[in-house]
């Protein structure tokens, strides 16, 4: 992703940066030239894979933050002002999963799910909005679900707090339109990982979507290509 009005390389804010899509779509954004500015709760695997990525030296690595909290998500978009001068997108690869039938699903879970996946989201779009708007310019992308489409059975608390991140997507979009910010959203299907195989042993997997495909799409909604899409709810399923 490059900006093509001031011929710089653009400036992306990757949270989860040291899982599997993480990694992918930081890898991705890396080989295209793209400063990462990589969040992730562990430092050691975060710089780990800060290493593996093309001009190691460019990208910035933020452990320890909660996005959970309004002043971590303050303090990462003020680091891209800082180290930068500039903010120009964001993908938020981070969430949490949690299956549960309908009498363990308590208050407890809810409020788990609901600030893992839809309050990160909301803190951490509201300070990086604040930075980009001056500029005019800029794309959001969060991670959503199919199950926020429609739920399947045990999961009724992980997709009510994934609609509620499409929602918000979706109501970011219209307000931010006059500011030239766009805001999306990918709906991973299930992703091909070492640990939903072990998860799953036997399931299979010949319809499970790669990181790396997920994280192509995210780059895609980065990029100037993608100019005319806002408030778009994009599924990433491969054959599932």
């Amino acid at each position: 992703m490059v900006d093509m009005d001031e011929r710089m390389p653009a400036v992306a804010l990757v949270t989860g940066a040291a899982g599997n899509l993480g990694r992918a779509v930081s890898a991705i954004l890396a080989a295209r030239g793209t400063a990462v500015i990589a969040l992730d709760r562990v430092a050691a695997p975060l710089e780990a894979m800060l290493a593996g990525l093309p001009e190691p030296g460019r990208h910035v690595a933020l452990p320890g933050l909660d996005l959970g909290e309004t002043a971590d998500c303050d303090r990462a978009a003020a680091e891209a002002i800082a180290r930068f001068g500039r903010l120009d997108g964001v993908v938020h690869t981070v969430g949490g999963f949690d299956a549960a039938p309908i009498e363990a699903g308590d208050a407890a879970l809810f409020e788990r799910m609901f600030r893992l996946n839809l309050l990160t989201t909301a803190n951490l779009f509201r300070a990086a909005i604040a930075v980009m708007r001056p500029r005019g310019r800029g794309s959001l992308v969060a991670t959503g679900a199919m199950a926020a489409l429609r739920a399947p059975a045990g999961l009724a608390a992980y997709s009510a707090s994934k609609a509620g991140v499409l929602r918000l997507v979706e109501a970011y979009a219209e307000e931010l339109k006059p500011t030239g910010l766009r805001v999306n959203a990918l709906l991973p299907g299930t992703l091909d990982t070492p640990q939903n195989r072990a998860a799953m042993p036997g399931a299979d997997t010949s319809g499970w979507v790669a990181p790396s495909q997920i994280a192509e799409a995210a780059a895609f909604l980065l990029s100037d290509a993608a100019s005319g899409i806002t408030g778009a709810l994009l599924p990433v399923t491969a054959r599932g």
